[in-house]
């Protein structure tokens, strides 16, 4: 009987999970570890990515709804109750408070028991790219790199199993970025930490922390070029590796990634075919043995509609282990090496990434050409999205073949979960109850240790865990790291001058034209993003097409408060208002706008609201005033810009 082949292990099967509070958090980890799942993905909300508590004004309406909270050492330990963390290893897709989150992970990890330097597991840690694409940065990015490199050097010598920092191209393709973009952007900022890392660590240690980083990547539908991306990413890893940083063993060269295939393209029409543009993506990160994911974690087929249920997370796990169990795959070789079509796309993909990295180089590396890369990438998700509106790019179900039967997986009441109403008041509550029986005095002398350590430039990380293990929260470490280094805005991206993308613009530009004579002055839309969500590639969008159509458009970036947004409009006086939320905040955030809109006497001003809104919210929107509602099926932009243009007053508010 001949012995059957001896298979590869699989890669680990991840979900990337957690909502409304920590202690619901953990029933689910603790239900999909069961169902096999093989390693956590922790999803913050973004209070806790920005560095804000709970009971913050910013955190208005954003508690628990786009992961889980987590304000202090009691909610982390509530978090992983009965998951023994040296047996566990575990991703927090975490950033600006990657210190503070991992400090947390150690002080819950140390009161278990555990072997600290037994911990496995990945902080993203990656800033660059939340400049860049997502948004939940704190500092600027000088201190910011610092902080990154300190994490790195910190568990070089206490948890020398830890991944300090993971990459993330994830958000540069949901963004925009061309394969080349991705490829030149992820790869630039790898260089920016490890020459920094360079001069914290011993030089004997430092090969050893090349091996240590990680990527995270995003897999879109193109499959093919998407396989070859990842076999270009491993080449030229390997080649920066060796010839910029001389690390001889190729173990340490080795490209690793996590990879979460792609979100963007899923569509609110039609959602069961998100199953099968799932399963291809997936494929993409698998088929190829010499560039295949150590880690894979799928989102679920409706998430364009709203917040996944546990049974469609297991159906995106089951995907997952029916490839590597049922299947033959993982017992055989790379089915693509010298494959000659795989070969080219793959040169072709790496003399692209070569060229833009060549560029950033010759500004100073990635720190220093951030406002250049996400200009860059503004464009380049332009490009996107008119392939979209012109046809050239087929997405069947929204701009092909979208006649269709009504789906059953999206029928009845419970189709899609909806977060807990109750679960931030009860946050907040338990938030003053920690505050309450904590130590203050132990905590504001943890505190003022933490804010030296930052302002002397001693590694943040002993401070912080301190400051964890004495009660601070999460967002008296964002104040103290505030202090410290600064508040700081990104850039848009949106350049105020027109681009040269006017193709099919022309009676658009011409209804402008003709609402601004009759106005008196050029049509005015300000476009607005309240609460913490960074999600701005829609926002950045609308508003570059505004401003391409002749308007006068104003567009200030992300993280406004409502009182922000009306302090704007008293000083812009537009004509419309448009406002941008993803996070699922849009209820409390746009009612408190409309509330103080009619306060001012602005009442009938226009507002837009644009987000992943089920049908009964933008029933309620609607009731509050809300002119128009946008989730992700009104892709149209010029659709858009022509219900901003109707929407204009007939004449000039002053003049009621």
């Amino acid at each position: 009987m001949t012995d059957a082949p001896e298979k590869d292990r699989p890669w680990l099967f991840r979900t990337y999970a957690g909502h409304s509070t920590a202690a619901a958090s953990n029933a689910l980890y603790r239900g999909n570890l069961a169902k096999g799942q093989t390693g956590l993905s922790v999803a913050f909300d973004l209070p806790t990515q920005t560095g804000y508590d709970s009971d913050h004004e910013l955190s208005r309406g954003e508690v628990g709804k786009v992961g889980v909270p987590v304000a202090h050492l009691g909610d982390m330990r509530t978090l992983f109750q009965d998951i023994p963390l040296e047996r566990m290893n575990t991703s927090m897709t975490i950033n600006a408070t990657a210190p503070w989150l991992l400090a947390l992970y150690i002080a819950v990890a140390e009161e278990q028991g555990a072997d600290v330097s037994q911990l496995q597991g990945t902080v993203q840690n990656d800033i660059i790219k939340e400049y860049l694409s997502r948004g939940t940065y704190i500092c600027p990015p000088k201190p910011s790199l610092r902080m990154i490199t300190d994490v790195a050097a910190y568990t070089r010598e206490h948890l020398p199993k830890w991944n300090p920092m993971n990459v993330c191209s994830y958000h540069l393709q949901e963004a925009g970025a061309t394969p080349e973009q991705e490829l030149a952007y992820a790869l630039a900022t790898a260089t920016a930490v490890l020459d920094d890392l360079r001069g914290k660590v011993a030089e004997a240690d430092f090969p050893g922390m090349v091996g240590r980083i990680s990527f995270f990547v995003n897999a879109g539908i193109r499959f093919v070029t998407e396989l070859c991306k990842m076999r270009a990413f491993t080449e030229l890893w390997d080649e920066i590796c060796a010839e910029r940083y001389g690390v001889e063993d190729p173990r340490y060269r080795r490209f690793r990634y996590g990879v979460q295939v792609n979100s963007l393209g899923l569509t609110e029409q039609q959602p069961e075919n998100n199953v099968y543009r799932i399963l291809l993506e997936m494929l993409a990160v698998t088929l190829s043995k010499n560039a295949r994911a150590r880690a894979v974690q799928l989102p679920a087929w409706n998430e364009a509609l709203g917040l996944p249920r546990p049974w469609d997370q297991q159906w995106s796990l089951r995907m997952q282990q029916i490839l590597a169990y049922e299947t033959d795959l993982l017992e055989y070789g790379d089915l693509f090496d010298g494959n000659p079509a795989v070969a080219a796309k793959v040169a072709a993909l790496k003399d692209g990434a070569r060229a833009e990295l060549r560029q950033i180089d010759a500004m100073g590396g990635a720190v220093e050409a951030i406002e250049h890369m996400k200009a860059r990438l503004v464009e380049a998700n332009a490009d996107r999205i008119a392939g979209i509106e012109d046809g050239t790019t087929t997405v069947i179900g929204v701009n092909r073949y979208t006649e269709a039967e009504p789906s059953p997986l999206t029928a009845g009441d419970d189709a899609i979960m909806v977060a807990d109403p109750e679960a931030e008041a009860d946050q907040i509550a338990r938030l003053a109850a920690w505050r309450d029986a904590r130590d203050e005095n132990a905590v504001a002398r943890a505190l003022d240790d933490l804010r030296a350590a930052a302002r002397s430039g001693a590694n943040i990380m002993p401070a912080s865990i301190a400051a964890a293990r004495a009660g601070a929260t999460t967002g008296e470490w964002g104040d103290m790291v505030r202090q410290a280094f600064g508040q700081y805005r990104g850039p848009t991206g949106v350049s105020g001058a027109p681009s040269n993308r006017t193709e099919g613009l022309d009676d658009l530009r011409a209804e402008v034209d003709a609402v601004s004579a009759r106005l008196g002055r050029r049509l005015s839309f300000l476009m607005a993003k309240p609460g913490l969500d960074g999600h701005s590639n829609g926002a950045e969008q609308i508003a570059a097409r505004a401003r391409d159509c002749g308007m006068d458009m104003r567009y200030d970036g992300i993280r406004l408060s409502p009182t922000d947004i009306l302090a704007a409009v008293e000083e812009r006086d537009p004509h419309v208002l448009g406002l941008s939320i993803l996070s699922g905040s849009h209820m409390p955030l746009v009612a408190e706008i409309m509330e103080g809109l009619r306060a001012a006497g602005r009442g009938d001003l226009p507002v837009l609201v644009g987000g992943i809104i089920p049908e009964d919210d933008a029933a309620r929107l609607k009731a509050m005033g809300v002119a128009r509602i946008y989730t992700p099926k009104d892709f149209e932009l010029n659709a858009i810009m022509h219900d901003i243009v109707t929407l204009a007053p007939k004449r000039e508010f002053a003049a009621e």
